[in-house]
């Protein structure tokens, strides 16, 4: 009778782990609004985790890059998506964290993929960022890593907040907006393609707003880390050639506080299935060590460092 209850109590232990991973660690994923890409793509590597290293994963929408740092912060969530440029403003405690002041409670385990700095309009009249004065054009939630974006790409072109009709909304209001002719023209930041703009592309004649030449170059010689990059023909409906334009590096951090063994699995989960998880999206093309690796300006977890350089690469930790 004894050998039988312990057989059931070791089931049950086994059947407990397995619900909430093998390792039995739970962790809530901070991301974005379920119309951009951060959402879809963190979905999907969450289940990549919680499959091949056993961390049970809840991925949650929110505000995007600002609200996934406070949110690991104040000890909501555990891991987050989030745009390299706002993690550095974090690190830093400057631009939309200069009222809280420097965080520092979380540490990188990879860069992902370049989320395009997208200017979308309707407007025929709209060809360059010089036209967007006097127009009414949605830069992104007030202090948000959009509004920062917006504010870098208009300054470079000579104009501020104050040249424009600035509308402060979220990427599927922006779209609803340009639809019901409510604003002009939307910067959307994410990782093309957008689900918002390939919907609006698709019901509408909407089309994307080069961001290069002296805006380009004004704009890296103050930033670095902006990057060129081009869109490629096709990426939306109607687009029959390369659009240039400028991009941040969508980056994934974790807790500071969490351990080195789960760190290490849940990056080997990620990066030891690149070619599965680039079948289920697009954006999993760009996995790589370089670029996990290359342009962070915040020190990366131990367990994410002990992957890497098993790979070959060094990284800073803190």
């Amino acid at each position: 009778m004894k050998k039988f209850v312990a057989i059931m109590l070791a089931l049950v232990l086994t059947l407990s782990l397995a619900a909430c991973g093998a390792s039995g660690t739970k962790m809530t994923m901070g991301t974005g609004g379920t119309a951009g890409t951060y959402y879809g793509y963190g979905s999907i590597l969450g289940t990549y985790i919680k499959n091949n290293a056993g961390i049970n994963v809840n991925v949650v929408s929110t505000d995007g890059s600002k609200a996934n740092i406070q949110g690991i912060d104040a000890g909501n969530y555990q891991l987050g998506t989030v745009q390299s440029d706002v993690m550095a403003y974090a690190w830093e405690g400057i631009r939309s964290f200069e009222t809280e002041g420097k965080i520092d409670s979380f540490r990188v385990v990879a860069g992902l993929y370049a989320e395009a700095v997208q200017l979308i309009t309707m407007d025929p009249s709209i060809k360059s960022v010089a036209d967007l004065a006097g127009k009414a054009v949605s830069i992104g939630a007030p202090g948000s890593g959009v509004y920062f974006n917006a504010i870098d790409v208009l300054g470079a072109a000579g104009l501020t907040e104050n040249d424009i009709k600035a509308q402060y909304l979220s990427f599927a209001d922006s779209t609803d907006g340009l639809k019901d002719g409510k604003i002009d023209a939307a910067f959307i930041v994410a990782g093309a393609p957008t689900p918002a703009i390939t919907e609006l592309c698709t019901t509408n004649d909407a089309y994307l707003v080069p961001i290069d030449g002296a805006v380009a170059d004004a704009l890296f010689a103050n930033n670095p880390f902006y990057t060129a990059y081009a869109i490629p023909a096709g990426t939306y409906e109607g687009q029959t050639e390369d659009i240039t334009t400028v991009t941040v590096k969508a980056t994934l951090i974790v807790s500071a506080d969490a351990s080195e063994q789960d760190v290490y699995d849940l990056t080997a989960a990620i990066f030891d299935h690149i070619a599965e998880i680039t079948a289920e999206h697009g954006k999993g093309a760009e996995l790589s060590i370089e670029n996990a690796t290359s342009g962070m300006t915040a020190p990366f977890h131990a367990g994410a460092a002990k992957y890497f350089a098993e790979k070959g690469v060094d990284v800073n930790v803190q």
